[in-house]
């Protein structure tokens, strides 16, 4: 088995073909889109595939060590960067192809009017996860 994260991004990606954001969709939408992951995770779950999964919210901040007796420098991230996590699935699965498969699988999950967002999802392995990717 290995181990893959699946990262949902606010910004860096693509546009997915249902473009709406997040923030422009009804209390119903947000709802069924939820409820998609989590059924999702519920049947990950019942094949010992699933093994955690989070969303995060855009605030957030970059800290960094600036030396010996001085205080964390922190700063951002700013939400107009590219690079915003909205959050992660991770699985452990068979190998890369399964990752994929999944990924794609999850790319569905309903957005604006309650149709399949087709959002870009990263397929992440764990360092010592080399994938064996067969095209």
């Amino acid at each position: 088995m290995a181990k893959y994260l699946l990262l949902k991004h606010y910004r860096g990606a693509p546009a997915a073909v249902n473009d709406v954001p997040m923030d422009q969709w009804t209390p119903e939408e947000i709802s069924a889109h939820v409820q998609y992951m989590n059924d999702f995770a519920a049947r990950l779950e019942k094949t010992g595939e699933f093994v955690d999964s989070q969303a995060l919210a855009p605030e957030g901040t970059w800290v960094r060590y600036d030396g010996e007796g001085r205080p964390p420098v922190t700063d951002g991230p700013f939400a107009e960067t590219k690079d915003l996590i909205a959050g992660w699935m991770m699985i452990d699965v068979d190998g890369y192809e399964r990752a994929v498969e999944l990924a794609g699988e999850l790319s569905a999950a309903p957005g604006a009017g309650g149709k399949p967002i087709h959002e870009w999802l990263e397929v992440r392995p764990f360092l010592g996860c080399r994938p064996t990717i067969t095209e």
